[in-house]
């Protein structure tokens, strides 16, 4: 674990990760008898949430939930291993801090040999566990990026990470929105790798999922992203994959080569995709949400597909749209 310290807090003292305060110890203790505690009572031990030993409850994000001790052990000690000599020292104290709580009865927490769904708590905590992942990759990454203000401007900060997993031999596989296909950032970002990468887009993706060496996976669980999931459940790794292939070969490839999105009847693609949304009664802001979009330019595709039809309202544009069968070419193609 990277955070060497806790933020200050009422009557809690920063320290270090093999000093674990009398007040953290207490409290993990009694999570790990009862099964949860209060988010409140982290209060007094914040280093247990920065530690990793603690965690929200996704169904009632007002309790806590414990780590087993184990798996928090093997994990912090993993982490060491990558330290200078110096750090060893850690090692031997975080197994005299451990050891008792390991003969806590666990009836309350997971067992440690069943595959786990960790929750990831700030982006801090994600983007290590990311980093992490990534580093021992050695096969492939499978992303989707659905479209948000960030992408323009973060993409580029993956570039070592990925480049890393293609000088190992991996490949990338990577899913945009069809509007990322003109980004010059994005472009940009793969144009300066080298390896087996490729882009491909659809007209919509689902939220961001990574799938790495098929083991691992990333997805969000929370609207704002600042809690993830860290899934290594075999069953749902291959769930997960599946749902990206099955994408993937429905998709238009972006990059390396791009391929031509062919208008129909003077109607575009993007066009095309608004009708299907429209039919389906969604409002401009949804579509312009599941599209990729702002709303003003998805109310400018609206107007040109009315003027394209011949429509003068919205209620005769659906109607017109059905007349149209423009949806039927569509699907044939």
């Amino acid at each position: 674990m990277s955070v060497e310290e806790t933020q200050p807090a009422s009557g809690h003292r920063p320290h270090g990760v093999e000093e674990i305060c009398d007040a953290g110890t207490e409290l993990y203790e009694r999570a790990l008898r009862k099964g949860r505690v209060l988010s409140e009572e982290a209060a007094a031990a914040p280093c247990l949430i920065d530690l990793g030993l603690l965690h929200p409850d996704l169904e009632d994000l007002q309790w806590l939930e414990p780590v087993t001790p184990a798996a928090a052990l093997h994990r912090l000690l993993r982490n060491a291993e990558d330290r200078i000599s110096a750090e060893r020292r850690r090692e031997a104290r975080l197994t005299e801090i451990f050891a008792p709580l390991m003969r806590i009865d666990g009836r309350q927490t997971a067992r440690k040999d069943t595959p786990t769904i960790t929750v990831l708590d700030g982006l801090q905590q994600i983007n290590l566990a990311i980093a992490r992942a990534m580093a021992n990759a050695a096969r492939e990454l499978l992303a989707i990026q659905p479209y948000n203000r960030r992408n323009a401007v973060s993409v580029a900060d993956s570039l070592d990470r990925d480049q890393a997993l293609l000088d190992r031999g991996g490949r990338v596989r990577t899913l945009y929105q069809h509007t990322m296909r003109h980004s010059p950032p994005v472009l940009a970002h793969y144009e300066q790798m080298n390896g087996d990468v490729e882009v491909r887009t659809l007209d919509e993706v689902t939220e961001r999922l990574l799938v790495i060496d098929r083991t691992i996976a990333f997805i969000p669980a929370s609207k704002d992203r600042t809690l993830a999931l860290e899934v290594r459940h075999p069953a749902l790794i291959s769930f997960l994959a599946a749902t990206f292939d099955r994408f993937w070969h429905l998709a238009t490839p972006m990059y390396p080569k791009a391929a031509k999105q062919p208008s129909l009847n003077g109607i575009t693609p993007r066009q095309r995709a608004i009708a299907t949304l429209l039919i389906e009664g969604h409002t401009d802001t949804a579509i312009a949400e599941r599209l990729g979009l702002n709303v003003r330019t998805a109310r400018v595709h609206i107007a040109k597909l009315a003027t394209t039809l011949g429509s003068e309202s919205r209620a005769q544009l659906g109607y017109l749209i059905g007349q149209s069968g423009i949806l039927e070419e569509q699907r044939e193609q």
